[in-house]
Parts: C-alpha cells; structure tokens; sequence
C-alpha cells in the first residue's frame, strides 16, 4: 500500500505539477556586439494610410547597414511584430563577416484600429486577422503599402533607401502568428519573397493555416527556402499542438522537395530559442546568395508523374479582355475566344495566335464534334452555333441561354446554362437530330463540363461551391445517379473554388480550373495536385490538351493564354472512346 501511495504521489508530482524545462541556450557571437563592427542605423515611423488595412495604425523600424550605398539596391529581410531576435546587432555582424549580403531590415507590427481619443473604449487588435489568416492580402500590404513607404525615407546622412525588387534577395521572418504570416507572404508571392524564418510558427486552427501541410504537399513545389524552429513543449491548445503541427509541416515541406532546415528542442511558446538560433538561420538562408532558391522536385506520384524537368508555363498570347471556350480540332491546332469582344483566336504554325475574320457573337464554350466542325455557344445571340473548315456558320439550336458545351463521338452536344449563384442551372441534350432536352437542373452555376474517356460519365463543374458533380449517361444520352464527386480546394477568401472549364486525360485524371489554379482529381474525384498559374488579370477560365501529341495543356486566364508540356495525353470527344486504367482505391 506503501508503494502505491508513494508511486501515486511521485506521479502527481511529474505530471501535474511538472514545469517545462529551464531553456538556456548557447549564444551565438553573432547576437553579441563586438567593437570594430560598423553598426547599422535605426529609424522609426508610423504608418497609418494603409488601404488594404484601412483604420490601421502601427510602428515600424528600418535596419540601414553602415556598408549600404543607395547606387545597389540592398537585399530585404522583413520581420513581424516588430524587431526580435537581436537582428540589428546580428546583421551587423554578419553582414561585417560576408555571411549575408548587405542587407536593409523592415521591423513591422501588426495594426490597431484605434479608439477615439478620451473615449473608454479598447483599441482593435489586428494580429490575428492580419497574420493568422491564408490569403495574399499582408502579402499585398508589404508590397504594395510599406516596403514603398520604407523607400520614401532617408538615413540620417541623407542615403536614399533603395530596395531589391527580385524576390531571390529578400527574406521574411516571425514568430508564432507573425511567422506563419512569413510563410504565407512568400507562399502567396515566392517571386517577392524566396526566403522564409518560422520560429514556433502557428501552423493550426486559429484561422485555417492547419491546411498548410495538405496544400504543400499537392502544390508543384515553389521557389522557397525555410528554415524552422519550434519546442516540445510549445503550445497544445483548443487551435491544435503548435510542436505536432510544425512537424507536420516540416514533413510536407521534405516531402515536396522543398529547401528546408528545422532545429528542435524542448522549449515553450516563447521567442528564446529561436533569438539564439537567428543568426545560423540567417547563415543558412543566405547561403550561396545571389545562386537563385529553385523549386524542388515534390515526391508526390500526381506531380512527378505529369511534369517534365525544365518545362514550365509559356505565355501564348495577352491583352485580351477575357479568355475561355478553349479547344482543340483533330490536328491538335487550339483555337480559343476572347469573349466580350466577340474574337476567336487560332495558333498558327508559327506558335502565334490568329483572330480569325468572324463575328463569334461572344462566344465561350468550344468543342470539336466528330463531323470536324466547330461547335461554340454563342453567348449574345443565345445560339448553338456550328463552323465548317471554311468558317461557314450554322445555327444549331436557338433559345439556349449556355456557358459551356461538348460534343460527344455519337454526336450528342451537352450544354450548361447557368442562371447566377443561387437559381438553379439547366443541363440541355441536344442530339444529332436538332432534338433540345433539359436532362438535368438545379445546380448552382453549372460551369464547365467534361467526359469520362469511356464517354460513359459526365463531370460538371459547379462554380458557386466546392464540388464537381457526375452523372452516368444512359444509352439515349439523358442522365441519371447524380452526385456531388469531386471536392476542390478554396481560396482562403472565397466562398466557393468557382470551378469552371475541366478536362481528362486518358487515365483518367481531371484538370480543374479554379480561383487557386488547375486542381488535378483522380479518377475517384480527390484532388491529388494542384498547378499554380502565372499572374494574369483573372484566373484560369478553361483548359484543354492540343499539339500533335494533345499533351501540351492550354488554359485560358483572364487577358492571357498560356501552355505548357506535360507528360500525358489529353481525351478528345470527337475520339472513339476508350477504357481509362482501373483507379487507385
């Protein structure tokens, strides 16, 4: 009974009253000052004019190295919550030894909106929903508000404060919600931020950033270099477990083939590990600068299975109004519409886009029948409109208010016809004999449309939520066992993946355009990857696989078309239908 009593007791004291451990940790010489090293100089401000984060006031600090000349743009590091880690003397230091190049320091806290003078009211915190949230919105602060504002001052003895714009020569770093907003400056801009410190980074539930590993781990990898800390004994709270979720994001990270270097230890929810690891952190992030951060090579089967080493997005045309209604004819030439000014385009032999001499009545949805011609839905005549080789135009079928259409091999044309975000949509039929039948309504915008290689499924897209429906086609064409099959990921911001234009390769792979880039499901509609796009005025409207091989993807995006070469092969409708591999269960 002794025994007991006393195991019990040795317990209560080990587990329920046990205090995390004394952290002590070397210091590193580059946090010590050290005479003969020439000390950089600090200013101070005040900014409150921001439009992204309107009614914001905050302080911010400049980091001027002594060894600065405005004749070279510096390289940038910027931190949130202000100046931590003893980064002014550590960039003394090191930027003394050439350990990292000469660099300018942008020390920033997150906004309040501030109560009215003499009132007994509380400030509004903005930490939170500035740092914790995904999305490009703090990304766009920096870039478009302060890093600006930073280049209006001078230093003291007058220099002019000028500051790389290359993403390679700029760093961004914090701690807990200020680190996690690091990462997703140069999650959401890696070619304005290449290099990233995350020290007890809030990788969980406050507001969404627990999506991080599953996204990293389905991304085509990014140019981003991360270096990470975090303790044992780190928070574990209703949000998640700050240790497991930095982990977890180390994991992901490895697995997609980023640059990544983490240092583990026992400490808590606190900034001092990490004060004295900065200086190596700085080391290595810079290391071999200005050689450029290069994407890695992600282990994920989708990803390596679909891209080619050195290939990547090329722009084919710009300085449209609105791309969609791309296509591809037997030969593999695409051909796609520039909407709101009734233009569509060909690639001609040369590589270079071709307006063709036709009025397209605004037209979107293109697709190829069987018969060789050119089907379109004509948008300002509400038409199914048809064009032989020679352009010579025929009315399909009128009265059809559609977005999107396909053709499939025994000639049957599918058209969606949305009627806004919250009416139910229609699914036409419109068979070979003229005959016009609605087979399907209720979806909330239907979109895009695709077949199953066998052509015994229909996808369609539904932009104002999440999902992708399915049908089985039945023998005369009409549809039945509806259900929602493909889940697509959101933009942190948004409200749906407004999913639009999407097509299959012959193993069965869906290519999805959505807000956040091309979504690649599975047969079993899983979302297995997912293919950033480069900038453009919109996002990608519509994709499809043209070239002699149809393995060159095309997509439209806003005011411009872009391709890029991938190691499959697109599904054609007008082909013989074929039967896809069996999918991975």
């Amino acid at each position: 009974m002794k025994q007991l009593l006393l195991f019990i007791c040795m317990f209560i004291a080990t587990h329920l009253f046990a205090q995390p451990p004394t952290e002590k940790y070397p210091i590193d010489s580059a946090s010590v000052e050290h005479a003969g090293v020439p000390k950089g100089e600090i200013l101070k401000f005040t900014f409150t004019q921001s439009k992204i984060f309107p009614g914001t006031s905050r302080e911010y600090w400049i980091y001027i190295p002594k060894q600065y000349k405005p004749e070279q743009p510096a390289c940038v590091y910027v931190n949130q919550d202000g100046i931590q880690w003893k980064a002014p003397t550590v960039f003394d230091n090191l930027i003394y030894k050439k350990e990292m190049p000469v660099t300018i320091g942008v020390f920033i806290t997150p906004g309040k909106v501030l109560a009215d003078s003499g009132s007994n009211a509380l400030d509004r915190f903005n930490r939170s929903f500035e740092y914790d949230g995904l999305g490009d919105a703090y990304a766009r602060f920096l870039l478009t508000e302060i890093l600006p504002e930073v280049e209006k001052q001078k230093t003291s003895d007058g220099r002019v404060i000028r500051l790389s714009k290359n993403g390679n020569d700029r760093a961004i770093g914090g701690s807990s919600s200020g680190a996690v907003c690091a990462f997703t400056a140069a999650w959401e801009h890696p070619e304005a931020f290449s290099r990233v410190f995350s020290a007890i980074g809030t990788y969980t539930g406050l507001r969404g950033a627990d999506r991080y590993p599953i996204l990293v781990r389905k991304y085509e990898p990014k140019p981003i270099r991360i270096f990470m800390q975090d303790g044992a004994n780190d928070n574990n709270i209703y949000a998640g477990d700050w240790w497991k979720a930095n982990e977890s994001m180390e994991r992901a990270l490895t697995f997609a083939g980023y640059e990544v270097n983490h240092v583990w230890g026992e400490g808590g929810h606190n900034g001092n590990h990490g004060t004295a690891v900065f200086p190596d952190a700085m080391r290595w992030l810079w290391k071999d600068w200005p050689k450029a951060v290069v994407k890695g090579n992600s282990k994920n089967q989708f990803l390596s299975t679909l891209l080619i080493t050195g290939e990547d997005w090329e722009l084919v045309g710009q300085d449209y109004k609105f791309t969609e209604g791309v296509a591809a004819n037997a030969a593999g030439e695409i051909y796609y519409q520039d909407i709101p000014v009734s233009k569509t385009y060909t690639i001609g032999l040369d590589g270079k886009p071709v307006a063709l001499n036709i009025d397209s009545k605004r037209a979107s949805g293109t697709s190829f029948g069987p018969d060789g011609k050119r089907y379109t839905v004509a948008g300002g005549t509400k038409q199914i409109l048809s064009y032989d080789k020679n352009e010579k135009e025929t009315v399909v079928a009128d009265s059809i208010n559609g977005n999107d259409l396909l053709v499939a091999a025994n000639g049957n044309i599918y058209v969606t016809s949305p009627d806004g975000t919250t009416r139910p949509s229609k699914l036409y039929l419109i068979r070979p004999n003229g005959e016009k039948l609605v087979v399907d309504e209720g979806i909330k915008f239907a979109n895009g449309l695709t077949l199953s290689p066998d052509q015994t499924q229909l996808y369609v897209t539904e932009s104002a939520t999440h999902w992708i429906w399915i049908y089985k086609i039945k023998a005369d064409g009409t549809l039945t066992y509806k259900q929602r099959y493909g889940w697509l990921h959101t933009a942190d911001t948004d409200y749906n993946a407004w999913s639009d234009g999407l097509k299959i390769d012959t193993a069965g792979r869906v290519f999805v355009a959505t807000k956040i880039g091309v979504q690649i499901m599975d047969q079993l509609g899983r979302v297995n990857a997912i293919l950033p796009i480069p900038p453009s005025n919109n996002q990608v409207s519509n994709v499809y696989f043209g070239d002699a091989d149809f393995n060159i993807l095309y997509i439209t995006a806003g005011d411009k078309v872009f391709k890029r070469k991938l190691k499959t092969r697109g599904v054609n409708y007008f082909d013989k239908p074929i039967k896809p591999v069996n999918p991975r269960l």
